[in-house]
């Protein structure tokens, strides 16, 4: 565990993020990725530079990719990725452990990602997973994606519990810590599957796991 600091209090609510940081589905978003980029006209990327690059929705990132021609690739990565096989949706070590410590301990669940809602709530679902969370938020769901606070505040719509220091926001990536600060929540890391890839900006966490094993006996310890 390192950090920011060391000073967490009890949250409310835990927002988490779902690839990489529950469930390890990178190879099969960089095989539609490359699909992608072949279509357009594009060199593929190896598979570290992909890990470097994706984390915010295609809504925000495909225009600056593919220009004007982003719904175009748009529709032909959602086409690649809706043939993926569901059953190579890998939970991350300890994922379930994780949800069900903090199930258990009462916190409001919500998950929040940049992955469209539909194949979001179609992974979930498929996980057996729909029961921990009171909200599932893929990208285009709210007003905004992340790291724009505003999808924050629509996964906490309806609990009675403002965005604030007693809402922590687990995720994997530098986006999840911006979109976290940019709402005034406390950012966690989870090094999940791909442990290394822009260390100095998760330096910027208020906390940093291993895994989610060690998150899970964290929130035991807290909550017992």
């Amino acid at each position: 565990m390192r950090g920011m600091s060391a000073e967490l209090t009890r949250p409310r609510a835990v927002l988490l993020d779902w690839d990489n940081t529950l469930v390890d589905s990178f190879p099969l978003i960089h095989l539609s990725t490359n699909h992608t980029l072949r279509a357009m006209g594009h060199e593929t990327w190896s598979y570290e530079k992909f890990c470097r690059t994706i984390a915010s929705s295609m809504r925000d990132f495909f225009p600056k990719l593919y220009g004007d021609r982003w719904r175009e690739a748009r529709d032909i990565f959602v086409a690649s990725y809706a043939k993926r096989d569901l059953d190579k949706i890998e939970p991350l070590p300890g994922a379930e452990e994780l949800l069900s410590a903090l199930e258990q301990a009462g916190f409001y669940l919500a998950l929040v990602s940049n992955k469209s809602g539909h194949h979001l709530r179609q992974e979930v679902s498929h996980l057996g997973w729909d029961g921990y969370f009171s909200r599932v938020v893929g990208a285009t769901d709210a007003r905004a994606d992340k790291p724009a606070p505003a999808v924050i505040e629509f996964a906490l719509d309806g609990s009675g519990i403002a965005p604030g220091r007693d809402v922590w926001f687990v995720g994997d990536n530098a986006i999840d810590i911006d979109c976290a600060l940019a709402a005034g929540c406390v950012p966690l890391i989870v090094q999940g599957a791909h442990a290394g890839h822009d260390v100095p900006a998760l330096d910027r966490a208020l906390r940093r796991f291993r895994d989610c094993h060690e998150i899970a006996a964290y929130v035991r310890q807290i909550t017992a």
